[in-house]
C-alpha cells in the first residue's frame, strides 16, 4: 500500500489501521477502560501522525465514523473539517458515543464549531453518560483551545458544573472535574471563582460532588498551578501594554 496521503478514502485508511494494530495493544486499552471489541489495536502515537497525513476531509470524516471501528472513529474526529460539521451530524455521532476515549476526542472538533455553546447546554441536559460526558469534556477543551473566548463566558458555565456536581457516574463526575479544573487554571480571573466553588463543593454533603470538589481544590491551590496562571497573566498585560504603546507611537 502507499504512504498515507491525503487522496486516501475511508477504505484505504482502514485498510492500513487493520495492519497497523495489535492484539498486544488491545490488551493494554482494555485496561485503561476502552472499549476493544470494535479496535484494531492502535494507539493515539500512530493515530495523531496519520491524520496529519491524510489531512481533514469532511465525507472521508463521515465514511470513517460509519464503519464503526475504533481508531477509525477517532481519526474521523481528527480529521474532519469544523466548518462543514452540522449540529445534527453532532447529535447523531453522540447518539453513538460508547466510550470515553471517543467522546473526549470527538469533544475537541465540537468545541471548533460556531454552535458549541449550544451543544453544551443541550448534551449537559442529557441524561444518557457518555452524552453527559461530552458537554463537560467539551467544556474543558474550550477552556483550553478557544483562547479568544472572554472569561465571561466560562464564569457563566460554573453554575452547570455545580449543577451537575452531583451525578456519580463514573465518566461523567470525571469530566465535570476536569471542566471544573480546567476552567479555573485558564486565567487569573477565572481562578478565584473555580476555587471557590471547588471549597463549596469539597465540603457538600454529597459524595460525588466532594469528591470533585477535593480533586479540584488540590490543583487549583497548588503553587505550581498559582504561580503558573500568575505568569500567564503577567505575560499577557505585558503583551496588551506593549501593543497599546505600539498603537500610541503609529
Amino acid at each position: 500500500m502507499p504512504l498515507p496521503s491525503p487522496g486516501w478514502t475511508a477504505e484505504d485508511v482502514v485498510a492500513h489501521l487493520k495492519t497497523a494494530g495489535s492484539q498486544e495493544n488491545r490488551a493494554g486499552m482494555a485496561r485503561f477502560g476502552i472499549r476493544t471489541d470494535r479496535a484494531f489495536g492502535v494507539g493515539h502515537t500512530v493515530l495523531r501522525p496519520l491524520a496529519r497525513k491524510v489531512g481533514r476531509d469532511h465525507y472521508r470524516a463521515h465514511r470513517l465514523w460509519e464503519s464503526g471501528w475504533r481508531e477509525a472513529r477517532l481519526l474521523a474526529a481528527f480529521t474532519d473539517d469544523p466548518a462543514k460539521v452540522t449540529i445534527g451530524q453532532c447529535r447523531r455521532w453522540a447518539a453513538d458515543f460508547d466510550s470515553w476515549e471517543i467522546v473526549d476526542g470527538v469533544a475537541d472538533l465540537f468545541v471548533d464549531t460556531p454552535f458549541w455553546r449550544e451543544l453544551i447546554e443541550e448534551f449537559a441536559g442529557d441524561g444518557r453518560e457518555f452524552v453527559r460526558r461530552t458537554a463537560f469534556a467539551m467544556l474543558a477543551w474550550a477552556a483550553v483551545h478557544r483562547k479568544k473566548e472572554p472569561d465571561a463566558t466560562f464564569l457563566g458555565y460554573l453554575p452547570l458544573i455545580e449543577a451537575h456536581s452531583a451525578d456519580p457516574r463514573n465518566f461523567v463526575r470525571k469530566a465535570v472535574n476536569w471542566a471544573l479544573r480546567q476552567t479555573g487554571k485558564r486565567s487569573l480571573a477565572l481562578h478565584a471563582p473555580a476555587l471557590e466553588l471547588a471549597r463549596r463543593l469539597a465540603a457538600a454533603n454529597d459524595r460525588t460532588a466532594r469528591w470533585i470538589g477535593k480533586d479540584a481544590l488540590r490543583e487549583l491551590s497548588a503553587a505550581k498551578t498559582v504561580e503558573r496562571i500568575a505568569a500567564k497573566a503577567s505575560k499577557a498585560g505585558y503583551a496588551a501594554e506593549a501593543a497599546a504603546s505600539f498603537s500610541i507611537t503609529r
